[in-house]
């Protein structure tokens, strides 16, 4: 008995008709809100808030820092009872990496800017748009870093958040001076206040260095996290808001963005402009440690983390539901 089912010359089945490949169900719809990390870019995050509890955990329980005494004025151990070198403010670390952390941070972007294929010519000054809309996303953190911790129209952030909550600048040196001081706030910025010999305190001091350092790094890690996946040969995870309204993985710009490399150029510089990156971020991750562990209290170090990750969701999650703002941001790695 010949079979009903439609067959070729060549004996093979033919295609289903397009009406039926239209009644096929279609694939499921993304459930995550593109606002939301990836599951890789989630773990990262979980670091930093997981360093500073570990870091606040061994203060805890070391037991020389427990006998050290504790000045909230310096926001510190007091230097003759530092229970570690990384306790002192003076310590090299702190001096020459964190005092200027973001000179460090803005140059290891620049390397993987300009030596990285995936950004565009290696060694190269041509501005691509890749390179364009990642020196957008380098100009709002930056932008984010100095309202914070230098100037929002006067006094920045850190130093209005004190003086709202109370704090105030009392000159201590001399009797003159504590008579003039006690009931005025002359001084508005704590590095004002600390060069005319006054004491900064009574409010809330957002920690600067876990803001400094949180920023910076996860500002990094989010700009080469894109490549490090593609050599390790993972999956892209990233879900976007299209213009039409539907949610979509965000493979299909990062296949269309990589049809633009040059292959043989993009082996040969793989790893080129990660390493920078890689090492300032990893050391900014041990010199959070050593603040969590030695430097501010825990609600101040919590708040440096929250103001640090509000930046980071500005620039690097918040395009991805907003397709204006991506078309200006863009995205790493796309």
């Amino acid at each position: 008995m010949s079979s009903s089912k439609p067959v070729r010359r060549n004996g093979a089945s033919k295609a289903p008709p397009p009406i039926a490949q239209a009644l096929q169900p279609p694939s499921p719809a993304p459930t995550r809100s593109p606002l939301l990390p990836t599951p890789l870019e989630a773990l990262l995050l979980a670091i930093y808030p997981s360093t500073l509890l570990l870091g606040s955990l061994f203060s805890l329980l070391n037991p020389l820092s427990r006998a050290a005494p504790y000045s909230a004025v310096l926001q510190s151990h007091p230097p003759a009872f530092a229970p570690s070198y990384f306790a002192r403010k003076r310590n090299l670390f702190n001096v020459f990496f964190v005092k200027i952390g973001w000179f460090w941070t803005t140059l290891a972007f620049l390397v993987f800017l300009l030596l990285h294929p995936s950004t565009g010519p290696p060694r190269s000054a041509v501005l691509t748009p890749r390179r364009a809309q990642a020196f957008v996303r380098y100009t709002i953190i930056t932008m984010w870093w100095v309202l914070v911790t230098q100037w929002f129209f006067g006094p920045g952030l850190v130093d209005r958040s004190f003086l709202w909550t109370g704090g105030q600048c009392e000159l201590v040196r001399t009797e003159e001076g504590r008579d003039g001081m006690s009931d005025t706030r002359m001084f508005v910025t704590g590095a004002a206040c600390k060069l005319a010999g006054g004491s900064w305190k009574g409010g809330h001091d957002i920690s600067g260095h876990v803001f400094l350092l949180v920023l910076g790094s996860a500002f990094l890690w989010l700009e080469i996290l894109p490549v490090v996946m593609r050599h390790a040969g993972l999956r892209e995870q990233r879900l976007i808001l299209h213009e039409d309204g539907n949610v979509k993985s965000a493979e299909a710009e990062v296949q269309m963005a990589r049809e633009k490399e040059d292959r043989e150029e993009a082996e040969a510089e793989a790893e080129a402009g990660v390493s920078v990156p890689v090492i300032v971020a990893g050391l900014s991750w041990w010199m959070l440690l050593m603040t969590a562990a030695y430097f501010h209290t825990w609600f101040e170090k919590f708040t440096g983390l929250v103001v640090a990750f509000a930046g980071l969701f500005t620039v690097y999650f918040l395009p991805r539901a907003v397709p204006a703002m991506r078309n200006v941001v863009g995205m790493p790695g796309v």
